[in-house]
């Protein structure tokens, strides 16, 4: 199956909120359901990099490393006896105008283009990552200190839940979802010892997110990530 987009994404930082089922359910697109961890239902602040991105395989000059910030929740699709789990996104945030058209146009996806910027401080024993971006002349931020020491995830973990799904899902209207695959080998994680966040959910994702502004969440991670692949093929359920 041909792939659409190819890059490596690089340092994944998530904070992860348990909220109430009935918050995410307005944003729910057809034909999944929400996704459980131990009973609670989650978003995760998600920012990281792309590095080298690729479209059909073609390089994208100039503009084919950028930070992106996302809100995201969890679910699941029953087929047969299949269960797919997969994401779906509130908003997503680039720096590039043309890499949110493009996503919009093209895919009924949900990005904005707003000022982004990263700092990596890397040493043998540490890693200090730190993503920012500007909304309403405020600069916000996510930022983790960790070890540098990559580590595979446990079977059954938090941090599996969060990391291992591999479908996309948007809600193109009441009646329409469109599915997509994304393939990536399974993560190393970071042990993380202290992180910052500073949000205004409340202009990045609107006042149903509000409550989460100076909310501690339940987990903080770091991902060291790999290359993904993006298939051009899109289902529509």
């Amino acid at each position: 199956m041909t792939n659409f987009l190819t890059a490596q994404w690089e340092n994944l930082i998530m904070a992860n909120y348990a909220v109430p089922p009935e918050v995410l359910a307005p944003y729910l697109p057809k034909g999944v359901e929400l996704d459980f961890y131990q009973g609670k239902t989650y978003v995760s602040l998600v920012g990281f990099l792309f590095r080298d991105t690729r479209i059909f395989g073609v390089p994208i000059p100039i503009l084919g490393t950028f930070e992106e910030v996302n809100l995201r929740f969890y679910v699941t699709r029953k087929v047969g006896n299949e269960i797919k789990r997969g994401v779906v996104f509130i908003n997503e945030t680039v720096p590039s105008k043309l890499v949110a058209w493009v996503a919009n146009y093209l895919y009924k996806e949900h990005y904005v283009s707003i000022p982004t910027s990263h700092t990596y401080n890397i040493n043998p024993e540490t890693k200090q990552i730190r993503f920012e971006w500007n909304i309403n002349r405020e600069w916000n931020a996510i930022s983790v200190e960790a070890g540098a020491e990559g580590k595979p995830m446990e079977a059954g973990s938090i941090e599996e839940f969060i990391f291992e799904h591999y479908y996309g899902y948007t809600r193109i209207d009441d009646t329409a979802t469109e599915e997509y695959n994304i393939h990536h080998d399974r993560w190393l994680v970071n042990d993380v010892t202290n992180y910052e966040i500073n949000c205004n959910f409340a202009a990045m994702y609107g006042k149903d997110f509000d409550f989460l502004k100076g909310t501690e969440p339940d987990s903080v991670m770091l991902a060291e990530g790999s290359l993904i692949s993006v298939k051009w093929k899109r289902n529509r359920i």
